[in-house]
């Protein structure tokens, strides 16, 4: 992909994102004046512009595999959907619960919530520079090789761990435990994902087997 079609649809994402967020929360909030909802929308898309630009400079492939999101496999297909209505419901009701006043999220736990949120971009941002291969879509890419160094050294899929930590402070930091409640179904969700997607490196990926038994915590260290 040439770089000027790179960056026409890197913003357009960006753009269809930022308009997506926006009518699912201050929509069903009722207001613009939805001070958690503006914080939240702040600290998503301000570090995510800011690592888009990054990719684009020193890894435009990279960044083309993160805009990719069609999967192949018929199990991911079912995780993506079923992680779509989560989201959905999950966002839509954090703002209704701001609306209607039904619960209430202290602000040391919000500020607590923002910097868990901040946290995980960093290691989101770690993992993408340790591994190049990475990508949204389960597959195999050409010449690609096991990484087993940094993050990945003590958990195997510690962009999924990153994930987790980010999906689960977005509640909170919008201020509802009832959004809370709803993005806990999110690691029951990837455990499905992963279990099918090292079935995948299993086969195709070198080494991987190897791996697996060097690292044996999947997602959450010491754990699982």
């Amino acid at each position: 992909m040439r770089r000027t079609q790179l960056i026409i649809s890197a913003l357009s994402k960006y753009i269809a994102g930022f308009l997506m967020v926006g009518l699912m929360l201050f929509l069903p909030a009722g207001t613009w004046n939805y001070f958690n909802g503006w914080l939240f929308v702040g600290l998503l898309f301000i570090p995510m512009f800011l690592l888009g630009v990054v990719l684009l400079v020193k890894s435009p492939e990279l960044l083309e595999k993160r805009l990719r999101n069609k999967e192949s496999e018929s199990d991911q297909k079912k995780v993506v959907g079923a992680s779509l209505v989560m989201f959905l419901a999950g966002f839509i009701f954090s703002a209704l619960d701001f609306r209607f006043g039904w619960t209430n999220v202290p602000m040391p736990v919000v500020i607590a919530a923002s910097v868990i949120l901040l946290v995980s971009y960093g290691l989101y941002a770690e993992v993408m520079r340790e591994n190049v291969y990475l990508s949204r879509t389960v597959e195999i890419q050409k010449e690609q090789k096991v990484i087993d160094t940094g993050l990945y050294g003590v958990v195997r899929h510690p962009m999924y761990f990153s994930t987790v930590l980010l999906f689960l402070s977005i509640p909170v930091v919008l201020g509802s435990w009832i959004g809370f409640a709803i993005f806990c179904i999110y690691p029951f969700l990837l455990v499905k994902r992963i279990k099918n997607e090292e079935m995948v490196l299993e086969e195709g990926l070198a080494g991987y087997k190897e791996y697996k038994e060097k690292v044996r915590y999947r997602m959450i260290p010491f754990v699982w």
